[in-house]
């Protein structure tokens, strides 16, 4: 099939969803998704960031949707057209997206763990308002604790669903899920049960925001401050390739290898991802590439970087070289007499 997104067309197989499509193309076609996931069954949906607008159904119908689509649901037809970000429309709706999720979702960026490689600031950068219209008071959650090695942080949540469906597709037994109904619903566990299910860390690698993070790696340091590298090692529960972070020769976190998307590759094991931090037990592969335009990619050891050359009028770096000779005073001489004194006197000095 033919689909085409933004005046790019791409061939695709049959049961390929918009938001699959825009992926093969890449680029600035790619619409934003915090809730669907590739390795989860069933998640899309939920968060609205994906909405596109579909300009023509399909050679068969070339009637366009009324409504604008969820592209991570929608399935592509023979023919269809979309337009995502040259869109007027799509772009107003993902700012007004935006604006809903960030409604009750604190500014604690400062403090928080997933700063740095946060869905939400990602979108919020792209499509966010600088200004809140919202007066009433945010909803608040008092802390719980879920288990030993995940903190949550309930009042983050945008109720994505992804942790939920990595306990039921990975773990044995789910104990958490959403609680309650409509604005008061929460993510939260079953009767206070702990989440000790040895592969419940993937909540952290799938969460895209600051609600669960990493109790070993909680407020050690900023991910920019950490070197990820590829490194693996033989474990009989998972497949054992992982990204290590370090600073100097210290592993700080131990997290899933995640592609562009910010996916992960395969699922790890709790065992590797928080028993293992000694550099002894890893054979470590070379550096991770990172996103360049990413806050992990600033000044990174693995890019290349260019000489920057101001290109500027000859008479203005001219002008700055006599005051810097003005500012320093170079060409006066301090052993000189002026009016019988010495400028370097010690007895003025």
């Amino acid at each position: 099939m033919k689909v085409t997104i933004d005046g790019q067309s791409i061939e695709v197989e049959p049961g390929t969803t918009i938001l699959q499509a825009a992926r093969m193309i890449g680029g600035e076609v790619v619409p934003p998704a915090m809730c669907y996931y590739t390795k989860l069954k069933g998640s899309g949906g939920k968060c609205r960031c994906c909405l596109v607008d579909v300009t023509k159904g399909s050679e068969a119908d070339p009637r366009p949707m009324p409504k604008l689509m969820a592209s991570c649901v929608t399935g592509c037809q023979d023919g269809m057209e979309i337009a995502s970000k040259a869109s007027p429309r799509v772009q107003e709706a993902r700012k007004s997206v935006t604006e809903f999720l960030l409604i009750n979702h604190p500014l604690d960026c400062p403090v928080c763990d997933q700063a740095g490689e946060c869905d939400l600031q990602n979108l919020s950068f792209e499509h966010g308002n600088p200004k809140s219209r919202f007066i009433e008071e945010k909803r608040t959650f008092e802390p719980e604790d879920i288990g030993p090695n995940i903190q949550l942080h309930m009042n983050r949540c945008i109720l994505c669903q992804r942790c939920v469906q990595v306990a039921d597709q990975l773990c044995d037994d789910r104990v958490h899920g959403v609680m309650d109904r409509g604005d008061h619903a929460n993510i939260s566990t079953a009767i206070s049960k702990a989440i000790d299910n040895e592969f419940s860390g993937n909540m952290i690698d799938v969460c895209p925001v600051g609600a669960l993070t990493d109790k070993t790696f909680r407020f050690k340091s900023r991910v920019w401050f950490n070197k990820p590298y590829n490194a693996h090692r033989d474990c009989d529960k998972c497949c054992g390739k992982t990204t290590v972070w370090m600073f100097g020769g210290e592993i700080q976190r131990v997290t899933g290898r995640k592609d562009e998307y910010h996916e992960v590759d395969e699922f790890i094991c709790n065992g590797c991802r928080f028993d293992h931090k000694n550099v002894e037990d890893w054979t470590i592969e070379g550096p991770r590439k990172v996103e360049k335009d990413s806050v992990i990619g600033q000044n990174n050891y693995t890019q290349k970087l260019e000489k920057v050359e101001i290109a500027t009028e000859k008479f203005i770096l001219e002008g700055r070289d006599e005051d810097r000779k003005k500012i320093s005073m170079a060409e006066i001489d301090y052993n000189e007499k002026i009016d019988g004194n010495l400028i370097n006197s010690k007895k003025n000095g």
